[in-house]
Order: structure tokens, then C-alpha cells, then sequence
């Protein structure tokens, strides 16, 4: 199991920062909150696609015991605990992700944007 060495909320810019020895990760609250490991998000195995939450903010970190942290969100998510692995996972393969979340979003048909409920695929 990696441990991080910081751990610091930017809440200005929307960023969780995390840090593994010389390895630091930006993590911007909008990516962790549809990336959660809640069973709302996760669905039991089947993933439930999150849109709309691209002006999320984080508004509490709390330790969960020695393994991992609980993230409130502004939008009142609070349910999944993000452990030291799953925290280094997600800023490993950040980018990888987020396109992938990206694609998933216009298949889907809708929005990073939480006043716009879908999106007029072009075609």
C-alpha cells in the first residue's frame, strides 16, 4: 500500500493535491466526483455515468482511519472513501481516465455542465 506524505484541499481552484514522496498529483474535485468509489457511482460493478458536475467543489476532507480519506462534495456526495491506493491509481492514470469519461459523456449524449441536461449530438 503507497501512503501519501500530504495531502492539501485547494478550494480556490478545486483541486486536491496528493503527494507520494517526490510525486505529487492535481486533482480537480469535478475528476474525483465521478470518479468516486461510492456505490451511487460505482453502481455494485455496474458504473453509473456522472454528469453536470463541472462546478463541483470539495468542501471537507476527514481521515478514514490510516487507509484512506472521506471527500464531502458541495453537491452533498460524501459516501465513498478514497483509499491510498485508489488516490494514486486515479492521479497516475488521470488523463487516461478523464478522456475516457470525456467519451463516455458524448456517447451518453450529455454534459459536463450542470445547467444543461443533454447535448445535440451532431451528426
Amino acid at each position: 500500500m503507497r501512503t501519501p506524505t500530504a495531502i492539501q484541499l485547494h478550494k480556490a481552484s478545486k483541486t486536491l493535491s496528493v503527494s507520494y514522496g517526490a510525486e505529487t498529483f492535481e486533482l480537480p474535485a469535478e475528476f474525483l466526483r465521478v470518479h468516486s468509489p461510492s456505490a451511487e457511482v460505482q453502481g455494485h460493478g455496474n458504473p453509473v455515468l456522472q454528469w453536470g458536475k463541472q462546478q463541483v467543489g470539495i468542501s471537507a476532507v476527514e481521515p478514514a482511519g490510516r487507509y484512506a480519506i472521506k471527500l464531502t462534495f458541495d453537491d452533498g456526495h460524501d459516501s465513498g472513501l478514497f483509499s491510498w491506493d485508489y488516490l494514486y491509481e486515479l492521479g497516475s492514470r488521470r488523463d487516461a481516465l478523464w478522456a475516457d469519461y470525456l467519451e463516455q459523456l458524448a456517447r451518453a449524449g450529455k454534459t459536463r455542465d450542470p445547467h444543461v441536461s443533454a447535448v445535440k449530438l451532431m451528426l
